[in-house]
């Protein structure tokens, strides 16, 4: 498993899952207001590469940044870290918390089942 992403760094990941690739300037674009420094931003991005979880080609003096794991793959990791450290790995525990914090009934936990039946059936 790749490690956490501290929050600088998911937030430029954020700007990089959304473009899919792209130089610096772009990422640098799609983020929000207030922006980071620019060079900040590449800084981030060099240790988002010695971290694994950014490539890049480079043209000229220019570098295309993309992406070596998916905000799917990224975060699926991240629940399963949320799992085993807070809740035992328990799925029981982990849903018990999330209906309790969340004000979720038995109605709302029928209609997840259906969602949940419904997507392994695509």
């Amino acid at each position: 498993m790749k490690k956490e992403l501290t929050r600088a760094e998911e937030q430029i990941m954020q700007a990089i899952w959304t473009i899919g690739k792209g130089f610096a300037k772009d990422i640098h674009e799609q983020l929000e207001e207030p922006r980071p420094a620019y060079n900040t931003v590449l800084t981030v991005i060099r240790v988002l590469v010695q971290k694994g979880f950014v490539e890049y080609k480079t043209y000229g003096k220019s570098n295309e940044y993309s992406p070596t794991i998916t905000k799917e793959e990224y975060s699926a990791q991240r629940f399963q870290s949320l799992k085993e450290n807070y809740f035992g790995n328990s799925n029981a525990k982990l849903l018990s918390f999330f209906m309790k914090e969340n004000n979720l009934d038995l109605r709302d936990l029928n209609e997840l089942l259906e969602i949940i039946k419904k997507e392994r059936h695509d």
